[in-house]
């Protein structure tokens, strides 16, 4: 029987075998992927995740991140820019992803990529873990890092959500910016990549006109996002599509934050952040080392689970309300962030990942 079974090889995953590892408790990860892939994910890495990353002995600017300095919004005829009050960076998922996992190797953890998880259940005082190849794994502890996608088994408590919609693109965007885009139904995120190209990156209504036909083609997504404001129509004409249809995944929770016991949830599992905010990589990273320090500290999962929540209450908050007014008062917010700058560079240093991440019992909020 294992110690610890790690379901899923994202930044959540990976970050909690090197903690576990470390720890002298090598856990076995398993990647379905049979080599580091893309992601549906904007890419933007601010500093409470760069901290993170050097905890774990990895430098975004030996990755060869793209650093970020400046915010455009942009919403019909407005547009407004702030500089980032913090420092920021984009980096693609599968260069993370890759580092990530190496260094969970190096420090000890067993990694299996190529290995797809059917289903987990509980065995007695542990878990059961069932692979698509029939294989049965026995397990003390389980950790669900399977990102937005459910485990036959295990589901989350959370129904509907948004679409989520990525492109990579050929051309130049705004250099050092992340550029947000409000269009129908939601928003997008433009941002450079290193080694040139973009990334687009949105969260969307599914029920909102066009959505349904921007899921289906490059054009149509272009072109939806494109239809929000001039900014992006003056910025997408000048990019090409390096696909013929964008990644996505359905059913997003934005706002869930996951409530009791059961498995160990880190990552989109475990809480899911609008992704207005750019700080899902931080908040995976964080979870995995809160419940690594869980594990090895004894402390059962729902325990884990209530101080995660309390961790990151304050900041969820903060995102929800960001993207609520993203979404119901586009212009109005755009006319803000252009009237008071000052006033954005303090909400976006609020929807940041604080420290403390690896305490189990995490901090009184």
């Amino acid at each position: 029987m294992s110690g610890t079974v790690i379901v899923g090889g994202g930044p959540a995953g990976a970050a909690a075998a090197i903690a576990l590892a470390r720890a002298g408790r090598p856990p076995l990860l398993l990647e379905r992927d049979s080599m580091p892939a893309e992601k549906v994910c904007g890419e933007f890495l601010a500093e409470d995740a760069a901290r993170l990353l050097r905890s774990l002995d990895l430098d975004l600017a030996a990755l060869g991140a793209v650093p970020i300095t400046r915010a455009l919004f942009a919403a019909g005829r407005r547009q407004a820019e702030m500089p980032l009050p913090f420092a920021a960076w984009g980096l693609p998922r599968a260069t993370l992803d890759a580092a990530l996992l190496e260094a969970a190797r190096n420090a000890g953890a067993e990694v299996r990529l190529g290995t797809a998880v059917r289903g987990a259940e509980r065995a007695g005082e542990g878990w059961r873990v069932r692979l698509v190849s029939g294989e049965r794994l026995d397990c003390v502890n389980l950790v669900l890092a399977t990102g937005k996608h459910e485990l036959r088994g295990q589901p989350r408590a959370a129904r509907g959500g948004s679409l989520g919609l990525k492109l990579p693109l050929l051309g130049e965007a705004p250099e050092a910016a992340v550029t947000l885009l409000l269009c129908g139904g939601g928003y997008a995120g433009l941002q450079p990549r290193p080694g040139g190209g973009a990334n687009l990156c949105a969260a969307l209504d599914p029920a909102a006109p066009g959505v349904a036909e921007a899921g289906r083609s490059s054009r149509s997504f272009l072109a939806h996002v494109a239809r929000g404001s001039a900014l992006a129509e003056r910025l997408l004409a000048a990019l090409r599509p390096e696909a013929e249809r964008p990644m996505a995944v359905a059913g997003v929770p934005y706002g869930f934050l996951h409530r009791g016991g059961g498995p160990f949830r880190i990552g989109d599992q475990a809480a899911v952040i609008p992704s207005f905010c750019g700080d899902g990589v931080a908040m995976a990273l964080g979870s995995g080392l809160h419940a690594a320090a869980a594990l090895v500290s004894a402390v059962p999962s729902v325990s884990h689970h209530a101080a995660w929540r309390r961790q990151v209450r304050g900041e969820m908050r903060m995102a929800r309300v960001l993207a609520l007014l993203a979404s119901a008062a586009p212009r109005l917010l755009i006319a803000a962030l252009a009237a008071a700058p000052g006033i954005a560079g303090w909400a976006a240093l609020r929807t940041r990942l604080g420290a403390g991440v690896g305490d189990p019992h995490g901090p009184s909020l």
